[in-house]
Formats: structure tokens, C-alpha cells, sequence
């Protein structure tokens, strides 16, 4: 039998988000994005502090690099490079990614960089209401331009948009910088189109002027599974993942819209904001790999999906409990084989390598201030996913380039709440209280540690 051996270039590292982590939201000639706007609330925290990145992004690194990762997925925040989104670079943020950077080379952590995670220079929602304008799609690309260029001969691996599928859905009026409107289909077709546009801009400027460099398009993959055998059960679920997943993987890669999602736009007469141009644009896309989050499944149950409804809306209303996993304290499914399945059917049908860049789950933890924390059952969620990775690439065949887990030191979560701990390091604040931010490594920690130690090959 052969023996089964990661590869020896495979990444392990750690993704996060500039406003979860950095804090530090008006020094240095940082702008407001419209995420500093936003206070908190009795079960949340404001996002003005994160975990004190910018501050302590050392001591991360030492940790990052004890536990064996080799790679850190960070995001440029657009507002501290460019404080209104679209004038002057401020220096100052450009030298505290220049630190950082400079400081995972030199502890043999290899940078990847995100452009843009949901945190939109207020001065471009307030003026343009964010990416409904084709003017912030234009000012998006400087700023991507402008990076690159600086980082290019440190950073080999590039996102442009986190979770990009969820702009084709309703969150898309929560993360596009949108502060006014009726939240219509149109609405959300124009904006998701825009950011098409962005992406591919982007990897045309890359791939041109910096061949070794690599960037990849990347999903939300929240794979669902039909309620029933009945045939509209199954029907609209591949509707679903063929408009909120496929859709944008084969866009990524420069096949164009589907031509189901197309049929529909012209059936329904929803202005897309098509533009003769656009299509020559989205026809040189090429990502160099497909990358997603990845966290649980859901079911999906058509009965429940109202006459009329868009693709894109499906699970508004019919997503439903799956009785057959477990789930998180979040009530979120936890579902390895499900990962398995979209690790294999990417590579399979897209035939591009495949990276998933944010796994992991949340729970609700607290310090004692003296104990370590016995986090099982995230040992147990990373132990399941990752030998369903591995099912998929030494069973399946699948070509995957990594694994990166979500905010493997505590941040808040996407909805700012600190209390949904996703690190396998704790770090001592609440909501409403920073306290020390003491970073505390858990019983995962020291599991990582020894698995990484090995190159994950024994689990």
C-alpha cells in the first residue's frame, strides 16, 4: 500500500480579517471605514479594538510560528492605506503592513493578502454608497493596483474579495458599503456584478505584470443538501449551488456568468448593469486557484420557498435543521463529509487547485485566569475536517494547496461578539471589557502543535 504523505510544500496557517484583529481604528492616519461607525451593543463589542494586532502582531507571529504554521492570510485594511478610499495613501499604514509582512518572512510564515473583507472607507459609502457605483470600482483597483505593486516581492499569494458568493445574496447590503436603498434583486445583481468587474481588473493586472504571483477567487461554500427525495427538493438545491457557488467558480476562472444565471437575469428583466466592455473584462479571468470558507451544511426544504423567489434567496426562508450531525453551541452543522464533498467536487470540475482558507468553530469559552482551557471538541471539529481534506485528496484525488483555519487566535466573530471563540489561543477580553488581551494557549494549541509538527500526516 502506498504511504500517504502530505505534500512537503502543503500550508498550514491561520486567516483573519484587518478589522477583527488590528484595533487601532484612528492611529497613524487611519480613516474611518464603516465598520468604526458601528457601537456596541449589550451582546456585542464595537470593532474599534479587535484584538490589538497592530500593536502585538509579534507576539502572534511567535505563536503562529511555534504551533508550525507557515502561512498567515491577512487583510489590508483599504480606509488605513487610503484613508477616503480614493485620494492619498497614507504612508504610515503602508509601513505597518511593510512590519508585519517583514516580520512573517522572517519567521518562515508566508504572507497571502485579501484586499477587501466588508470594511468599506465610510467617506466611499457615504458619497457612492459603496460598490453600487462603477467610480468605487475604480478606486477599489488603485488601491489593489497600488498593493500589489509594494508587496509583490513578498507576497506571492492574493484574494480580492472575502466570500465573494455572499455578494449575490442579501448580505450583500450589509458588506458592499450600501447605506441606502430598497435591498431589490437589481440592487444586489449591479453590486455583485461590480465587484465581478473588480476581481477580474485585478487578476488581469496581476497575471500581466507579475506572472509569478498567484490569485485565486473565493466562496462562502455552505454546500446544502435536499430535504427529501422529491424531486423539487433536489431541483431547487442544485438551483442553489448553481447560482451561489458554480456561478462564481466558473466566473472565477473565465467561463463567464452560467447560463442558467444569465437565462434568469433576461427572464426576469433585472438590470445587471451589463456593459458592452465587461464582457471582454470577465473573459480574462484566470484564478491560479479556488479558495472558500468553510464551516457547516444546511438543508434545504423547497415546500417552504415562496412562488417567485430568487435563486439567491432561497434559504431566506427554507433552510432547516440537519437531524443527522451535530451541531455547534451556535447550532451551526458540523459536517466533515461535507467537506470532503466540495473539496473533491471543485478540483474535479474545475480542475484548478483548490484552498480552503477559513475553517473552524466557535465556542463558547472562559479563562480562569490560572487553568488551561480543555477545548475537545475543537480538537475534535479540526481532527475530523482536516482527515476529510485528506480523504479527499489521497481517496478523491483532489489537488489541494492548504489548509488555513479561522482567527486561531481569538477574535471577534464576523458579528462582533468576543464570546464565540474560534482560536486555539485565548486571548482575555470580553465584549465590553479589553482587560490584558493576554494571549493564553489552549489544550488545541499544543494539538496543532504536534500535528503540524509532523505535517499533519498523523492525526
Amino acid at each position: 500500500m502506498t504511504e500517504r504523505k502530505m505534500p512537503k510544500n502543503f500550508f498550514w496557517g491561520n486567516s483573519v480579517s484587518s478589522m477583527q484583529t488590528e484595533g487601532a481604528w484612528n492611529l497613524d492616519g487611519k480613516g474611518p471605514s464603516v465598520y468604526d461607525t458601528v457601537t456596541a451593543t449589550a451582546n456585542t463589542t464595537d470593532w474599534r479594538d479587535g484584538i490589538d494586532e497592530y500593536h502585538l502582531y509579534e507576539e502572534d507571529l511567535d505563536l503562529m510560528a511555534s504551533m508550525h504554521l507557515n502561512m498567515y492570510r491577512i487583510q489590508i485594511s483599504w480606509s488605513r492605506v487610503i484613508p477616503d478610499g480614493d485620494g492619498k495613501f497614507n504612508q504610515r499604514g503602508i509601513d505597518f503592513y511593510d512590519r508585519m509582512v517583514n516580520a512573517m518572512l522572517k519567521r518562515g510564515i508566508t504572507p497571502m493578502i485579501c484586499l477587501y473583507h466588508f470594511d468599506m472607507p465610510l467617506a466611499l459609502a457615504q458619497k457612492y454608497n459603496g460598490f453600487s457605483s462603477r467610480h468605487v470600482i475604480d478606486a477599489f483597483v488603485r488601491f489593489a493596483k497600488a498593493m500589489i505593486d509594494h508587496f509583490a516581492d513578498r507576497v506571492p499569494y492574493w484574494i480580492t474579495f472575502n466570500e465573494h458568493n455572499l455578494y449575490f445574496t442579501d448580505e450583500v447590503f450589509n458588506i458592499s458599503g450600501y447605506l441606502s436603498g430598497d435591498r431589490s434583486l437589481t440592487d444586489m445583481y449591479q453590486i455583485f456584478h461590480h465587484t465581478m468587474l473588480a476581481h477580474a481588473r485585478v487578476d488581469a493586472y496581476l497575471h500581466q505584470k507579475f506572472p509569478l504571483l498567484k490569485i485565486g477567487g473565493m466562496i462562502a461554500y455552505t454546500p446544502a443538501y435536499p430535504a427529501s427525495s422529491k424531486p423539487t427538493d433536489v431541483f431547487y438545491t442544485r438551483r442553489l449551488n448553481e447560482f451561489l457557488n458554480d456561478n462564481l467558480s466558473q466566473a472565477f476562472l473565465g467561463e463567464g456568468y452560467s447560463k442558467e444565471v444569465l437565462t434568469y437575469i433576461k427572464n426576469q428583466k433585472i438590470d445587471a448593469d451589463f456593459q458592452v466592455e465587461d464582457q471582454e473584462i470577465m473573459r480574462k479571468m484566470h484564478a491560479d486557484f479556488l479558495s472558500f470558507s468553510y464551516y457547516k451544511s444546511t438543508v434545504l426544504n423547497a415546500d417552504k420557498i415562496p412562488n417567485g423567489t430568487a435563486p439567491n434567496r432561497y434559504l431566506n426562508q427554507a433552510a432547516e435543521p440537519n437531524p443527522y450531525v451535530n451541531k455547534s453551541p451556535w447550532k451551526w452543522e458540523i459536517d466533515p463529509l461535507g467537506f470532503r464533498n466540495i473539496i473533491t467536487h471543485l478540483s474535479n470540475r474545475f480542475k484548478v487547485p483548490v484552498f480552503p482558507i477559513e475553517n473552524g468553530i466557535g465556542l463558547k469559552e472562559h479563562w480562569d485566569g490560572q487553568h488551561q482551557i480543555e477545548d475537545e471538541q475543537r480538537i475534535d471539529y479540526h481532527r475530523t475536517h482536516i482527515q476529510a481534506m485528506k480523504d479527499a485528496m489521497f481517496k478523491d484525488g483532489a489537488n489541494v494547496m492548504g489548509y488555513l483555519g479561522w482567527g486561531l487566535i481569538d477574535i471577534p466573530s464576523s458579528h462582533a461578539d468576543c464570546e464565540k471563540r474560534y482560536g486555539m489561543i485565548y486571548v482575555n477580553r470580553t465584549n465590553h471589557e479589553l482587560k490584558d488581551l493576554k494571549r493564553v494557549p489552549k489544550a488545541s494549541y499544543y494539538w496543532f502543535q504536534s500535528v503540524l509538527e509532523k505535517n499533519g500526516d498523523e492525526l
